[in-house]
């Protein structure tokens, strides 16, 4: 039953896909302009910035982890991804750690060391 169940669903899946693409060429071919162009920079422009702000919070909020675990002995990248996974720390969305999500934060990081925001 639960195979079928799952056809069933993955054929809805691409029956519903083909009606949206049709249908969205359809109102091309009528000249319909698609998606609203006109604020594109602003709206890019303020995803950016929110981005950013969420990223630095979190720089913030991890830094005395940060301190924390390379005070015990984590100096490289790998290290420190297998320390915040060991205590159940969660990447920014959700999943776990990796040398190079460890590098971007350190990055984040000794931009807010140099500006004076947290200090060792």
């Amino acid at each position: 039953m639960r195979h079928l169940y799952a056809a069933l669903a993955e054929k809805e899946r691409r029956l519903i896909s083909e009606r949206t693409k049709a249908a969205l060429a359809a109102k091309r071919a009528a000249g319909a302009v698609l998606g609203n162009p006109c604020n594109l920079a602003e709206g890019g422009s303020i995803g950016r910035v929110a981005l950013i702000e969420s990223a630095d919070d979190l720089a913030i909020t991890l830094a005395p982890l940060l301190r924390a675990v390379r005070s015990e002995g984590a100096t490289t990248l790998r290290s420190i991804a297998q320390a915040f996974n060991r205590r159940g720390i969660k990447s920014p969305r959700g999943g776990a750690w990796y040398p190079s999500s460890i590098a971007n934060l350190l990055s984040r990081a000794e931009g807010f060391l140099w500006s004076g925001i947290w200090l060792s």
